[in-house]
């Protein structure tokens, strides 16, 4: 029997146009037109190839974690707490409002527009949120134990905060809000968590 017709389009390309499209739309806002369009394929093609929307979706959430996300894997070899603190917030900053992507996070922003039907989306967006504040709380235990003096904080307080941080300023960026603003308000967040000599300060809850 012979085979189905080869394609005739680059899957990889067509995943990293989903992925913009996904990123500026979310999951729910982008309509099947957009992907189409975008892609330069038809719908039974999509179908044939991916599936569905969500199998599409699933491929570009992967691509954006091993490129676009990956400056979090990056910020955690950082050598101590304060520096993985430093370079992770600035350097979200920078994917969040780099010019040559949707503003924002993909994660976030697609988390924020899950009608209850879509609850299987949402659930995986948040274990995705749940998994990266888990590996800085990890970093940051693992900082504690080998004699890193400058975390004194709670390592799961501070993951919450540090993850906190990151998501809020991914919906500012999607909003428009300027990088610099942005970098001040890690800034803000980073005195909030040090000593003037830039240690992590310790924590004065009682």
């Amino acid at each position: 029997m012979a085979g189905g017709r080869p394609r005739e389009f680059d899957v990889e390309q067509a995943v990293e146009r989903a992925l913009d499209v996904f990123w500026e739309h979310g999951y729910e806002g982008a309509s099947l037109a957009q992907l189409t369009a975008a892609m330069g394929i038809n719908r039974p093609s999509l179908y044939l190839a991916f599936g569905n929307k969500e199998n599409l979706f699933r491929l570009a959430i992967e691509r954006y974690y091993a490129g676009d996300a990956a400056h979090t894997a990056a910020a955690l070899d950082e050598p101590t707490i304060s520096d993985v603190i430093r370079e992770y917030l600035h350097r979200n900053v920078d994917a969040i409002t780099n010019p040559a992507h949707p503003r924002g996070c993909l994660v976030v922003q697609s988390a924020l527009r899950c009608r209850p039907e879509n609850a299987p989306i949402a659930d995986s967006l948040a274990q995705l949120r749940r998994q990266t504040t888990q590996r800085l709380r990890d970093r940051f235990e693992a900082g504690r134990r080998d004699g890193d003096t400058s975390c004194a904080l709670d390592p799961e307080a501070l993951a919450d905060f540090i993850s906190t941080v990151s998501e809020g300023m991914s919906v500012q960026a999607a909003s428009g809000a300027d990088p610099e603003r942005l970098h001040a308000v890690v800034d803000v967040a980073l005195r909030a968590v040090t000593d003037p000599s830039g240690r992590i300060a310790p924590s004065t809850a009682v």
